[in-house]
């Protein structure tokens, strides 16, 4: 059976963490366009430069430069068996164009489950996150840290952690609001189609990804 998974909500809402653990579970990549974005800025090209100015000022990425990026994800072989899309889509233009992709590819209904988490909440674990720039990994100052001995550089290469450009206050209040402006919208969209389901974010992990599966089963 093909799984073709977004997972809706706030930047923070532990998205990432969920489509991580989705993936291991079922087999399937996760897209995450976070990832793809940043991996662009590090390239230092006209358009790497291009997203880097954005992504600091804490701004949307515009619809085109996303939409091409997940269409050429999409097409990869790896890609056929299904996706857990992380972070995209974002807009309703994402979304229609989403669709289109889904139409001309055959691919199976998108299922989507918005992880939903109170705003105070999701400053909170912003302010604490910590990241690796060299294998990607995140951690929280109290929530996630590093195992002891690796402090204050990652478990995997020892290296030190950063606080990403986009988790610093001023960009978190202003995330939050392009999601709200921009993103939030998509609940009446895919809840108009049937296609929404709903858990909450917080508490433990496991017990959170034992809700998602949940879902997708029902």
């Amino acid at each position: 059976m093909q799984h073709n998974i977004y997972l809706f909500g706030a930047p923070g809402a532990g998205k990432g963490t969920q489509a991580q653990l989705l993936s291991e579970k079922l087999g399937i990549p996760q897209l995450s366009t976070g990832d793809m974005l940043r991996a662009a800025r590090k390239e230092g090209s006209e358009l790497g430069n291009r997203v880097a100015a954005l992504m600091d000022a804490g701004q949307l990425v515009p619809d085109e430069v996303v939409i091409e990026l997940v269409k050429q994800r999409l097409a990869r072989p790896d890609h056929q068996a299904g996706v857990i899309l992380d972070g995209f889509p974002r807009t309703i233009k994402q979304a229609e164009a989403l669709d289109t992709m889904f139409a001309s590819t055959g691919r199976a209904p998108l299922q989507v489950i918005s992880v939903e988490v109170p705003f105070d909440e999701i400053r909170r674990r912003l302010a604490g996150r910590r990241w690796c720039s060299r294998c990607n990994g995140t951690f929280h100052v109290t929530d996630n840290p590093p195992r002891p001995g690796h402090v204050p550089g990652c478990d995997v290469s020892s290296c030190p952690l950063e606080v990403r450009t986009d988790d610093r206050p001023e960009a978190i209040e202003k995330r939050l609001q392009a999601y709200s402006q921009q993103t939030a919208p998509l609940m009446d969209y895919y809840r108009q189609r049937g296609v929404l389901r709903a858990v909450q974010g917080t508490g433990p992990i496991q017990e959170i990804f034992a809700a998602l599966q949940a879902c997708l089963s029902a």
